[in-house]
């Protein structure tokens, strides 16, 4: 049997009231990525408007504007009934999508040591010596943040709005797969390794080494997501039995 969002703990989820309505929206957005990141809505769950308008402390209405905004990031779907859930995207579907993925982040970081400021590089410098120095003390959260942060820097690095925005759309939609990776501990170094060496790489401002140390990372990142959803979907499978 499906289950349904009233099924999970969204306790803590009240969101501040006296803002305008786009910015609540924006908010309640917010509050559901984190909900299906941290698996309080996992994947093929069936989202209860009622249900979570009320965890939130929200009307229907601003709800129904967060759930389009997940819906165009591939997080959330709709069934023929036009009910909402959680997106359950294949493995197929995530392997393509990380192809495209690396693609562009490796031309981002082409792109970024030509135009990138020295204060970006120094906050991708910042960014990886953070994950690095918090590896064994961050919440998976926050470490996560962290590393979408310093790939989300080298990107806008790039000074290339349609790259941005592209990256932007594919980044949604493999949010969800990228946590479960980041929050595996196995691989860990490398994983930090692999940042070191894009950080460095731009550091010199070595288009052809950056680019190559993304593209590398990417594809490290591909085969974690693999491993990540082969384990999560086995866990489940042997607590349903």
């Amino acid at each position: 049997m499906q289950k349904s969002a009233d099924q999970f703990d969204l306790s803590d989820a009240d969101l501040e009231l006296d803002r305008p309505r786009a910015t609540l929206v924006d908010m309640a957005a917010d509050k559901l990525r984190e909900f299906i990141l941290l698996e309080k809505l996992p994947a093929g769950t069936t989202i209860s408007e009622r249900e979570v308008a009320s965890a939130l402390g929200i009307s229907r209405t601003p709800l129904r504007g967060a759930l389009a905004i997940l819906e165009q990031d591939g997080l959330v779907e709709y069934t023929l009934s036009r009910r909402p859930r959680v997106a359950d995207p294949s493995v197929h579907e995530i392997s393509e999508d990380l192809v495209v993925m690396g693609a562009l982040e490796a031309l981002a970081g082409e792109l970024a040591c030509t135009h990138a400021s020295d204060s970006e590089i120094a906050e991708v410098q910042l960014l990886s010596r953070t994950m690095e120095e918090g590896s064994g003390t961050l919440e998976p959260l926050d470490f996560f943040r962290t590393d979408m942060k310093m790939h989300a820097t080298i990107v806008k690095a790039s000074g290339n709005q349609s790259l941005l925005e592209t990256h932007g759309r594919y980044n949604a939609r493999l949010w969800r797969a990228r946590f479960v990776s980041s929050r595996r501990t196995a691989g860990r170094e490398r994983t930090l390794d692999e940042h070191a060496a894009i950080a460095a790489a731009l550091n010199r401002r070595d288009a052809q080494a950056t680019s190559q140390a993304l593209r590398s990372h990417l594809g490290s990142t591909v085969t974690n997501i693999m491993i990540a959803l082969e384990e999560q979907r086995h866990a489940a499978d042997t607590e349903q039995s």
